[in-house]
């Protein structure tokens, strides 16, 4: 298989809260990119359109990220419940309630739309 390397540039706190997720996921960041690459090249031809030219197209497209992300912070939540009670006051602890708090931030904006 030939491999390359490719150069992603996103915004800082971006950046930040994708480390914190897949340090807590405990996979590497470039495991999560080529997880969701794999995915999405996978993914019939119509759901990779980017073309929301109706209100009920975009709706579905937010409800579909909605949903997602509910399930991300389900499994956050399931995560740092399932952190030993003498770990609770450290930092992957804390990272944990930080995304889930982020997590709630988004949905929350995404449910006001």
């Amino acid at each position: 298989m030939d491999k390359k390397q490719i150069k992603v540039l996103v915004d800082a706190e971006l950046a930040q809260t994708f480390k914190q997720a897949c340090e807590t996921a405990r996979i590497s960041m470039a495991e999560a990119l080529v997880q969701h690459m794999t995915a999405f090249s996978k993914a019939p031809a119509s759901s990779k359109e980017t073309n929301y030219t109706t209100r009920k197209q975009r709706r579905r497209a937010i409800n579909a990220i909605t949903k997602q992300l509910e399930q991300i912070k389900a499994h956050e939540e399931d995560y740092r419940d399932r952190i030993p009670e003498n770990l609770q006051c450290s930092s992957v602890y804390e990272r944990a309630e930080e995304l889930i708090s982020k997590l709630e931030e988004v949905l929350e904006i995404f449910t006001e739309i």
